[in-house]
């Protein structure tokens, strides 16, 4: 028999009796879930997928692996921040700043922030080393484009692209709701117009 995580280990040795229309360990509609419930639905259809198909059920027990130690993270992240923070507000900024945390609240629609102040948040967190401002952002398709700063660096290809990846990434952890970034071509900003300097001001019309 396989490992299973400890998810699918809480589950208790006697199941109660399933309420109608519930599949047996689920939590009734309405209900928050617990520890013991949501253990003995992850056997459930663990076992009903190895019945089925033992490389899948190995595929899913690594698929619970991976999500709960994505949690776990996010959770340790938390009690460090709650646990150590210095703010006169609480420990709220500190939670916001914090990528894997944002990832969480973001992924169950629970940041209170919206997608523009989370990309700036972005932006913010690796400006020192890859300064960039958003040039246009579309909430309705979530399209960003960004702006490149100067970082005084070499400007060479690599760097540039080494800069951009490390922005995007920081885009993505804070607002991973943002669909495409692209990225303004360097010199497309606007340029001023040049001025004529002549000795005496051009007249209306030349004396035929």
């Amino acid at each position: 028999m396989s490992a299973r995580p400890p998810a699918a280990q809480a589950a208790a040795p006697q199941a109660a009796a399933p309420q109608a229309g519930v599949p047996q360990g689920a939590a009734a509609p309405g209900t928050v879930p617990n520890a013991e419930t949501t253990g003995r639905r992850v056997e459930e259809v663990l076992d009903r997928l190895a019945r089925r198909d033992r490389e899948a059920s190995t595929d899913a027990e690594e698929l619970v692996r991976v999500l709960m130690d994505f949690y776990g993270a996010g959770l340790a992240r938390i009690m460090h921040l709650v646990g150590s923070s210095t703010d006169a507000d609480g420990p709220r900024a500190a939670l916001l700043r914090d990528e894997l945390v944002t990832s969480l609240l973001v992924l169950h629609d629970l940041h209170p922030e919206d997608t523009a102040a989370r990309i700036g948040r972005a932006l913010d967190s690796v400006r020192r080393q890859h300064p960039a401002e958003v040039a246009e952002f579309d909430a309705d398709s979530g399209a960003l484009r960004l702006r490149a700063g100067d970082a005084g660096g070499c400007g060479c290809p690599s760097t540039n692209q080494q800069a951009q990846q490390a922005v995007e990434a920081a885009v993505s952890c804070f607002a991973p709701d943002v669909t495409s970034v692209q990225w303004e071509a360097a010199g497309a900003q606007a340029e001023p117009a040049l001025l004529q300097i002549s000795r005496r001001p051009p007249t209306a019309a030349t004396a035929s």
